[in-house]
């Protein structure tokens, strides 16, 4: 073998792509499956009211990676409900906050296993339905649900791979969504409560 000669059965080494860190991202993967108990993670969301229908959430603080974390910045999202709706409209209802979560949590992974696969993609898009019927939540009805009798994702995507490959993507990006496991699989909830007097 000549100096400097790489052997040919040798991956070249991988990129960022996409803008994702794809090789950090290869080697987290490697690095919790060597420590299964690194992959607990507890997300948090604060809440407070602010009036009528209107209320904001700060997201700072994590667990990960077995310690506390913070992202670099807290972060804030409003929630209110439309005028029609008897809010202010000072932000996106509750239940669109939860078709973004879908969406990104989608978005996201699309994008990192295309980084993976190494398809460079040039356009994505995520368009993201759900329908209500109020009657649930307004109390009209008890055989109506409160929540979306369903919700429709589409996606519109453009890449340098084949469009097989390319469907291949959206179809990994479904199953490996926490947000999509959520909503499709369900998950316990316990809500407390502590009074002040």
């Amino acid at each position: 073998m000549q100096p400097n000669a790489k052997p040919a059965n040798t991956k070249p080494a991988r990129v960022p792509l996409n803008g994702v860190d794809t090789p950090n991202l290869l080697a987290t993967i490697n690095f919790v499956a060597g420590q299964p108990e690194l992959a607990k993670f507890q997300f948090r969301a604060h809440n407070e009211w602010i009036e009528g229908t209107h209320s904001k959430s700060v997201m700072h603080g994590f667990y990960g990676a077995g310690q506390e974390q913070k992202h670099e910045k807290p972060f804030y999202a409003d929630s209110d409900h439309p005028a029609i709706l008897c809010g202010a409209d000072n932000a996106p209802t509750p239940v669109e906050w939860l078709l973004h979560g879908l969406a990104s949590c989608l978005m996201a992974g699309l994008a990192n296993i295309a980084a993976a696969r190494g398809i460079k993609l040039t356009k994505v898009k995520c368009s993201v339905d759900g329908d209500i019927d109020l009657r649930g939540i307004l109390g009209i009805s008890d055989e109506v649900r409160n929540g979306f009798q369903n919700i429709q994702v589409s996606f519109e995507i453009e890449g340098d791979a084949p469009a097989e490959k390319l469907q291949q993507l959206v179809e990994q990006a479904r199953a490996r969504s926490a947000v999509f496991d959520v909503l499709t699989k369900g998950v316990p909830v316990t809500v407390g409560i502590k009074t002040i007097q």
